[in-house]
């Protein structure tokens, strides 16, 4: 591989990867800044500017508002696939999330509802093309690929840090509305720099456009086909593949089904462990009451502190180093070890009246989370982009994107029952679903090999 060459690389990496990772960044810090006191506004009194639900009914709006938001990428995949192309869906896509968050900044239950219905569709328009967009900045083989996912991974982190401090703060401080606008500012700024920036994405277009051109005609003649002949239509596509291919496809499809049970419980961050930072853990830090959602930032900033910590240590292991389905039953391990800690937080925060408990209980939990996190998610984005054909990369990070979907869904159902179930069962059962997962993972490691047929 030769050297870029001089002022064409940013950070040794093709200099799209800046337009994407500042665009990312601000649309992680309109989702995670919101996402951190969704439940907090939720649950609070009419009396103190909230909804006045009950936690179940708060619960039940946060896991049907984050799944959704990993649901549509599916679709969004597919638009841009077949119709709209990687670029102008993101920029649709960002538009629909900024229109979403400024929505919800009027003080009306259908606003409400009507926001977060925007920002799902509009999500489901960004998320995969623009991770999409990622891998195809580098050509087949380059070995800085896996690299660039981790320096984007940062930019979604460093957004989400700076959208839970201060859309947070504003929310919690100021006005649960305002929290609701600087979301929205944030998502302008990075669809600003996003079309600034359309040059620089040029090269990463151009190889998806090459590869929708290998898509087979399913449209046949001009005049629209009936059942049968849609049918035969998708079945001559899915025929197209090769075995190579469909092994490589059923592989995105085992790592889907892991990474489920990961978010299922990291994605409590947003709403059991919310409650519990909220209500039974003391948020006075040098004399000063932090906004409860504040905690959330302990993840990260622990992602930007030990992301350069793991990709030194994935390059200095070598051939050593472990491959994707092994990170993923390092991730699921990390998480189970994250809820196991928390077992006794729960006993002592339920032992008495009016106890709360260190806020370091959250921290060293979350930074254990993160390890997993960093040793999944990225690497989960790398591979897809790796194992997917070309010609449906977007569809099929779409379709792992369901994984967060689906983790979203069980661990809303998980916190409808905070408070109905004692904290140290509730966290020593998710512990005891994911260390479980990590086993099996561990088991599966040679079989998933074989079918990502020698990508690791």
């Amino acid at each position: 591989m030769t050297s870029p060459p001089p002022g064409s690389s940013w950070f040794g990496h093709p200099r799209g990867l800046s337009t994407l990772f500042f665009t990312e960044m601000w649309e992680r810090f309109s989702y995670y800044g919101m996402r951190g006191f969704l439940i907090l506004y939720a649950t609070a009194s009419i009396a103190t500017g909230g909804l006045g639900f009950d936690v179940q009914h708060g619960a039940s709006v946060v896991k049907w508002y984050t799944s959704s938001v990993w649901l549509t990428p599916i679709l969004g995949g597919f638009l841009a696939d077949r119709f709209l192309g990687q670029y102008r869906s993101v920029l649709l896509g960002g538009l629909i999330i900024a229109v979403g968050h400024f929505t919800l900044a009027f003080k009306s239950l259908p606003s409400f509802f009507t926001g977060l219905v925007l920002i799902v569709l509009g999500t489901g328009l960004l998320k995969p093309n623009i991770s999409a967009m990622v891998g195809s900045l580098y050509d087949q083989g380059d070995a800085r690929r896996d690299a660039g996912f981790s320096i984007f991974y940062m930019g979604i982190n460093v957004g989400a840090f700076l959208g839970i401090i201060g859309a947070g703060w504003l929310a919690q401080k100021v006005d649960w509305h305002i929290g609701f606008a600087a979301a929205g500012v944030g998502m302008t700024l990075g669809l600003i720099q996003y079309v600034i920036g359309k040059g620089r994405l040029q090269p990463a277009l151009d190889r998806l456009v090459a590869g929708r051109a290998h898509v087979p005609n399913v449209g046949g003649s001009s005049a629209r086909p009936g059942i049968g002949a849609r049918l035969r239509q998708l079945w001559d596509w899915v025929r197209s593949f090769t075995g190579e291919e469909r092994k490589r496809i059923a592989a995105v499809f085992v790592l889907f089904v892991f990474a489920a049970l990961f978010w299922g419980a990291y994605e409590q961050a947003a709403s059991t462990l919310n409650l519990f930072a909220d209500r039974y853990t003391d948020l006075n830090i040098l004399g000063y009451q932090i906004p409860s959602s504040w905690l959330q930032s302990v993840q990260p900033i622990m992602v930007i502190t030990l992301a350069p910590v793991l990709a030194w240590l994935w390059v200095r292991l070598g051939p050593r180093e472990p491959s994707s389905p092994a990170k993923f039953a390092i991730g699921l391990l990390c998480t189970g070890l994250a809820f196991l800690l928390l077992v006794p937080a729960g006993l002592i925060a339920q032992g008495g009246a009016g106890i709360r408990v260190s806020p370091l209980w959250l921290v060293a939990a979350y930074t254990i989370e993160e390890i997993g996190e960093l040793c999944l998610s990225p690497v989960g984005l790398s591979a897809v982009t790796k194992l997917a054909p070309t010609r449906i990369v977007s569809l099929m990070m779409g379709v792992f994107f369901l994984s967060n979907w689906l983790g979203n869904l069980l661990a809303g159902w998980t916190a409808g029952f905070f408070g109905s179930m004692p904290l140290a069962q509730l966290f020593g059962v998710t512990a005891a679903v994911s260390l479980g997962a990590a086993v099996v993972m561990f088991v599966l490691l040679k079989p998933v090999q074989r079918l990502m047929g020698g990508v690791r």
